[in-house]
């Protein structure tokens, strides 16, 4: 009986994680500092060129970097602060 029980609770337990999952916002590490999206007081062009140093590429709103063997791609807002960090 507390077999079954432990196992419902944790199928429904992952199922509620999985979900949740699209709701963290993604994140740029670079050294010692984490760029990240939707944050209350978001980073800047300069801030984000400061601590990440230069893109490997810019198009436009949207930079491209290269972090261990993954690329990402940080884009701004027309006020210049981070609006979205996603996988390349």
């Amino acid at each position: 009986m507390m077999n079954r029980y432990m196992l419902r609770t944790a199928v429904l337990s992952t199922l509620v994680l999985s979900s949740l999952q699209p709701a963290f916002a993604d994140s740029l590490k670079c050294g010692v500092y984490l760029i990240q999206e939707g944050e209350r007081r978001p980073s800047g062009k300069y801030e984000v060129l400061k601590k990440c140093g230069e893109p490997a590429s810019r198009q436009g709103n949207s930079w491209v970097y290269e972090r261990g063997g993954t690329a990402k791609i940080v884009t701004f807002n027309d006020s210049g602060q981070v609006a979205s960090i996603r996988k390349y």
